[in-house]
């Protein structure tokens, strides 16, 4: 075998969603912070998230979490994500791959029962405290950054559904939310086909109409993902919700929606600080969420929320190109990865 690039990676799923992490094996994103590293993936030269996300190296399901040394004497250590559409700041299944990773490759020592680190992101400094037993990491919890609603009730023409109204709330990412119960798609696993059909038709929309620019945070202005929330019973602690990204539906229930959602929750009088709910993706796997303060950004009115997952570690990586190789950063074609990335 012989290669012109190779980077070795931890391969970690949570709560189902895959997060592959490259502990400081990627160098060239130049950078003294994460915001620097994400604004220069996203505006300078996005070579590095093609090589690690598209085919035939990577697949609809990949987040390349880009772990590096951190410049902020507070944090153990940063990272950005790129995934198939750009690099985005923050997540949260990711920070718990992250963390798994560090913790049980040694990059960060273990301290049993309790681990407490912290993280930079693009988005900002993630407290984290991880559960820790024979020298596996059993659980993360992590406390996200402030959350905040950007718009309820939006009206939204989306070609294939009709007019519908729709949500803009900020979790660490903006998100759209949408009840699917608008255009009779149910939240199951059977479902998830129909799910992804319409949050995409959603997505392609709302990017045409709804403009997002976080107030303190000039890199963080795109809406990143659809996420259709339903079958909820707030009164009993009980959310269910579907994000869909790159083709498909993240397999977790994603700690940065469920981080934006409790904005919206607190907003409709839902729930305030001590709230705490159990939050589930369309394979029944489970978060734990919950309000632990408030805050403003900017002007906004903000919470801030808490999110507990497992990780666990399934593997590892080597990701080389031959130098004579035609696809030295890969392709994507919209049969599997839906038509927002698969027309690049």
């Amino acid at each position: 075998m012989r290669s012109t690039r190779s980077y070795t990676a931890v391969e970690v799923h949570a709560e189902g969603e895959q997060g592959t992490c490259y502990l400081g094996s990627v160098f060239d994103v130049p950078g003294a912070t994460m915001r620097d590293k994400l604004r220069h993936v996203n505006e300078v030269d996005d070579s590095i998230r093609k090589f690690l996300c598209f085919e035939p190296r990577g697949r609809p399901q990949t987040s390349a979490n880009l772990v590096f040394p951190s410049l902020d004497a507070r944090a153990d250590a940063g990272f950005i994500i790129c995934q198939a559409d750009r690099a985005h700041a923050m997540s949260g299944s990711n920070t718990i791959c992250v963390v798994t990773a560090l913790l049980e490759t040694g990059t960060v020592p273990m301290v049993e029962p309790e681990t407490r680190l912290a993280l930079e992101t693009a988005a900002g400094l993630i407290h984290v405290t991880a559960t820790c037993r024979d020298g596996r990491c059993e659980r993360v919890t992590f406390d996200g950054v402030p959350s905040f609603v950007e718009a309820l009730d939006v009206p939204l023409s989306v070609p294939g559904l009709g007019d519908i109204t729709v949500d803009v709330a900020y979790g660490g990412c903006y998100y759209v939310f949408a009840d699917p119960a608008q255009f009779g798609v149910k939240l199951d696993r059977e479902s998830a086909r129909q799910v992804v059909d319409a949050g995409t038709a959603i997505s392609l929309a709302a990017r045409q109409s709804i403009t997002v620019q976080h107030p303190e945070i000039p890199e963080i202005d795109f809406i990143s993902y659809v996420m259709l929330i339903g079958d909820d019973d707030p009164a009993n602690g009980s959310l269910r919700g579907a994000t869909v990204l790159s083709g498909r539906v993240d397999r977790s229930p994603c700690g940065t929606g469920n981080s934006a959602r409790l904005a919206l929750l607190a907003a409709r009088g839902q729930a305030s600080v001590g709230s705490r709910f159990i939050a589930r993706s369309l394979i029944d796997s489970e978060f734990v969420v919950e309000i632990i303060g408030e805050t403003t950004v900017g002007d906004r009115p903000a919470v801030l929320p808490r999110i507990s997952g497992r990780g666990w570690v399934v593997g590892t990586r080597t990701t080389t190109v031959d130098p004579t190789d035609p696809y030295p950063l890969g392709y994507v074609l919209s049969d599997v990865w839906g038509d927002e990335v698969g027309s690049q």
